[in-house]
């Protein structure tokens, strides 16, 4: 019976995929083997010594310790492109509302006071202040063209935008999907001095942190608009204030309200609704469910973002699974403790990423106790797990 430790509401589609037979799944279990999560700060939290991975049901995972987990043998996964449709919305809504001044308007029309005729009247009066435009022609910035990003520009295209996106690891995959209109920008700062709009689609990492400055704001056109649906941190909100105040921005639309930008007349404050859709929290739970799944039964590996993808197919024998250290002769000593022990390796497979490797192994017999704990002790090895035979 594995145990499953839940530390926000995980979608029921998502734990659906657990069956009770096999599975524990509670909000409260001391001893956990996986631990689901959302938003659940765990940085701060005591990662219990029974366990053996974390699921994000979401893309980011700021909020786990994911060096400490890699250290420990821990694989963290996600959900890369589950909630790719529910941001791409919204980044489109954000679009239209700043090019046709939604909010400002919006606000214009709620304070409005008198009887219908008056109302009427003012409406008419105060109609000139909100004059928009149109996006066909408009050229469409996208920086970070993974799931999310390729949905945006593909979606952005389709409107009539021009569109001009960045990416210096995009995966053959995502090229595949995207548009052959899309033209490819050389750098983030060739990007931003010929874009009308921006949105960003990356992680926030060292890398990615005050990606829009004072000094990349004033490389963007006058009355460019920055959309911000990916993380709280990449734009430089005091730069960006800086710029709507002075006239050189238009709109700023981000999903990250702060005291400098909820009440500005200028900024576009959403409450972190990107995924939030009831479909995006089911394909998050669902992915991030059957990776957990698939990992403690199979010991396959599937969207970590800290350990290599690995998936060896089960026909015959008995499986154990090893997380170790990244260095040489690790196969070499866990196969000799396996001849020694009169075992023969009917199929191996081997993947590494970074530090951390993982070996799937199925072999002709179920190994001893006494084999576990000395492949355990082999030094470098993180973790061994017996999975039984095939099913």
């Amino acid at each position: 019976m594995h145990k499953i430790l839940t530390l926000n509401n995980i979608s029921v589609a998502g734990l659906d995929r657990l069956p009770r037979g096999n599975y524990e799944v509670a909000s409260e279990i001391t001893h956990p083997d996986a631990i689901l999560v959302r938003s659940f700060q765990m940085h701060d939290m005591e990662i219990p010594e029974t366990l053996l991975a974390i699921g994000r049901a979401g893309a980011g995972v700021n909020n786990i310790p994911v060096d400490e987990m890699t250290r420990r043998g821990i694989p963290v996964f996600n959900a890369p492109g589950a909630n790719a449709n529910a941001v791409k919305e919204l980044v489109i809504a954000g679009t239209l509302m700043a090019a046709r001044n939604i909010g400002p308007a919006w606000n214009y029309a709620s304070n409005l006071e008198g009887d219908d005729a008056t109302i009427g009247k003012d409406v008419e009066k105060g109609k000139k202040n909100f004059v928009g435009f149109e996006l066909p022609g408009r050229t469409m910035g996208v920086i970070g063209l993974g799931a999310i990003g390729v949905k945006v520009a593909n979606a952005a295209h389709a409107l009539g935008m021009n569109v001009i996106g960045f990416d210096p690891a995009i995966t053959v995959q995502a090229a595949w999907q995207l548009s052959s209109d899309v033209e490819q920008a050389v750098s983030v700062d060739d990007l931003l001095s010929r874009v009308d709009f921006v949105t960003f689609h990356v992680p926030l990492i060292d890398a990615t942190r005050n990606l829009i400055n004072a000094d990349r704001i004033q490389s963007m056109k006058k009355n460019a608009v920055i959309l911000n649906f990916s993380r709280a941190g990449i734009v430089n909100d005091e730069a960006v204030v800086e710029a709507l105040d002075s006239g050189h921005l238009y709109t700023y639309v981000c999903d990250f309200p702060t005291n400098l930008l909820k009440n500005h007349p200028r900024c576009l404050t959403l409450p972190h609704l990107g995924a939030s859709t009831k479909e995006a929290e089911d394909n998050c739970a669902i992915m991030v469910a059957d990776q957990v799944r698939d990992y403690l039964e199979n010991g396959h590996i599937t969207n970590a973002v800290n350990f290599p993808k690995i998936k060896l197919p089960r026909t015959e024998g008995f499986r154990i699974a090893i997380i170790n250290a990244n260095v040489p002769n690790m196969v070499g000593q866990i196969s000799t403790d396996l001849a020694e022990a009169g075992l023969n390796i009917i199929d191996l497979l081997n993947k590494s990423h970074n530090e951390v490797a993982c070996t799937l192994l199925d072999v002709d017999g179920e190994p001893s106790e006494a084999l576990i704990d000395h492949m355990k002790s082999i030094e470098g090895v993180l973790s061994v797990r017996c999975l039984g035979y095939a099913k």
